[in-house]
């Protein structure tokens, strides 16, 4: 029974002996304070928060923890704001607070955003290392206020392009004030439009322009009363008629007022119908039945379709194929196009809509702005066709240029 009783007090020695060694180790080695430790107001943010820093140290591993515990007053009393394991939290998993391009340095350092803070006055921090066994303090006690910031550095990439774009637009409406015949890609589409218009003439019959079925609010609409202008003015010097029916009542009394303008710039204000712009009805169906009616009653010879539609545009489409009308269709609904395409003579896609009155008027401000834009998509495709090759050589620095710096 004693042989017993010494095996067991042996084994239980030597499983007990490793803890206990750990123990004597941990308690013999001391923890060095943190270094390096500053609180400021988080950047970037609307004064909701106050950051804190520290130097990482070769002490960080698991089972240690930083302690931060907060103040209204240097004197205390203090309460703990958070417990966080010391591998973790780094300046480099902020990039929208310290940026992309110092990623190595702030690996080096720790980062912790304080939220649980009163927003209006200072408040004060005490750091704690510790493993649960020692502990060593910070021998700084810092402060900072949360503070509204005047500028988003993370948004910088942001101003850049844009100084850069805007340049590229002023440059080019400068350019086309001096020069109105600027180069632009050609249209076919409304390259036609003067002949259509013509061809119209020549037969007697009326052209029939439709504006698409969103009110005023919408680009695609703005854009087709802009197109509208400047057909009705070559209607006018043609001396023949135009007839627009409206989906929308605010959209046919805009539309009134922009071919009388034509109409008077023409030379021709007596030539000006305004019971050729009309309203029908604001439902979908019934307002496809009536336009298709009056297709087949007045026979127009030019149909130009010029803004946002749906499922009606089939059927009004077809209806002018029926008559044997030349038809212009021009949509940013990319649904619809394959309607217009297989049904019009010609098409005009997406932008080629919102590109069409800068076409036709030639106006310096609207082709300035056209061809900055269209420089400016170009300078944004180089610099994505540079950054998917980069990327894919393992260089992060075009990713991060569209991130934030």
């Amino acid at each position: 029974m004693a042989m017993k009783r010494k095996v067991f007090l042996l084994a239980l020695v030597l499983i007990l002996l490793p803890a206990a060694i750990n123990i004597m180790a941990q308690e013999t080695v001391p923890l060095k304070a943190p270094e390096g430790f500053t609180a400021f107001d988080t950047p970037n943010d609307q004064g909701e928060s106050v950051s804190l820093s520290w130097k990482v140290s070769e002490q960080d591993k698991e089972g240690v923890y930083y302690v931060i515990r907060s103040s209204d007053s240097p004197d205390g009393p203090w309460k703990e704001q958070a417990k966080v394991l010391s591998t973790i939290g780094h300046k480099s998993d902020a990039p929208l607070y310290f940026g992309v391009w110092k990623e190595a340095e702030n690996k080096t350092w720790h980062f912790f955003e304080a939220t649980d803070i009163p927003l209006t006055a200072t408040t004060y921090f005490k750091l704690f290392i510790t493993d649960n066994v020692n502990t060593a303090a910070a021998p700084e006690i810092v402060s900072a206020a949360p503070a509204n910031n005047w500028f988003d550095t993370s948004k910088t990439n942001v101003l850049i392009f844009v100084t850069i774009f805007s340049f590229l637009i002023l440059y080019f409406i400068s350019l086309a004030r001096k020069n109105p015949n600027l180069f632009i890609r050609h249209i076919p589409g409304l390259d036609a439009i003067e002949e259509t218009i013509g061809r119209a003439t020549e037969m007697g019959r009326p052209i029939l322009y439709l504006n698409g079925l969103l009110d005023m609010s919408s680009l695609s609409t703005i854009a087709s009363t802009s197109i509208l202008g400047k057909v009705a003015r070559k209607v006018a010097n043609y001396d023949s008629q135009i007839m627009v029916p409206c989906y929308d009542p605010i959209v046919m009394s805009v539309c009134q007022e922009v071919v009388k303008e034509s109409y008077i710039e023409a030379g021709r204000p007596d030539a000006y119908k305004q019971d050729n712009i009309f309203f029908i009805t604001n439902d979908q169906f019934a307002y496809a039945a009536a336009v298709d009616g009056i297709i087949m009653r007045h026979k127009p010879a030019a149909n130009i379709f010029m803004g946002y539609y749906y499922a009606e545009s089939l059927l009004i489409a077809e209806t002018g194929v029926a008559t044997g009308a030349m038809q212009i269709a021009g949509t940013d609904a990319i649904t619809q196009l394959p309607f217009f395409i297989t049904t019009c003579d010609y098409t005009l896609m997406g932008e080629e809509l919102y590109a069409a009155s800068a076409y036709l008027s030639r106006e310096p401000l609207q082709l300035g702005s056209l061809k900055g834009q269209d420089y400016s998509k170009g300078f944004i495709i180089i610099v994505l066709i540079i950054g998917s090759i980069a990327t894919t050589a393992g260089s992060a620095f075009f990713v991060n240029l569209f991130k934030t710096f």
